[in-house]
């Protein structure tokens, strides 16, 4: 049975992970994805330069939507991949209020990442006694929008080790 644990992990987290796309929100930016400059610099072209991210280059930080209206903001990656931010979900399985809720990630920094890093972020829920890992990987896809491909998984607290399989989702 020692030999067949690995096995039985990753055919649990084939199966049983859940996976979500991510786009990035563009403030200052109009449907045609054209940049528009009027009134101040919160958009990613600056005003008034040439100077714009790498057309290969995903950048974490910034405002994300995913399929189900959650929302995401990374605030800042510091030098060594790490990262904060805040997540507020449009979907819960509780019935308390949804709060936003902190996160904490890393991104990896290698130059083998080609501008497109894989990283990893923690939501510690401000809601409910649950916890939810993401793992994933930002693209930019055909037309240069970045989106973010991850997958999940919840665990939430039980009274004891008894129902500890019903923990993890």
């Amino acid at each position: 049975m020692v030999q067949a644990t690995p096995f039985l992990l990753v055919l649990f987290l084939a199966l049983g992970a859940h996976g979500l796309s991510a786009k990035k929100v563009q403030s200052g930016w109009d449907a045609q994805g054209r940049v528009g400059c009027t009134g101040g610099c919160g958009c990613r072209l600056c005003c008034g330069t040439s100077a714009e991210f790498s057309p290969l280059q995903c950048n974490l930080v910034g405002r994300w939507v995913n399929d189900l209206g959650s929302n995401m903001t990374i605030t800042s990656v510091n030098a060594n991949g790490a990262f904060g931010g805040s997540y507020h979900t449009a979907v819960t399985a509780t019935s308390n209020e949804i709060k936003v809720s902190p996160l904490q990630g890393s991104m990896q920094k290698s130059p083998n990442q080609k501008g497109q890093p894989t990283f990893g972020f923690t939501v510690n829920w401000k809601f409910s006694e649950s916890v939810t890992v993401f793992t994933g990987q930002c693209f930019v896809d055909d037309d240069g929008k970045e989106v973010l491909k991850t997958m999940w998984l919840l665990r939430s607290h039980v009274e004891d080790i008894k129902n500890d399989w019903k923990a993890t989702r």
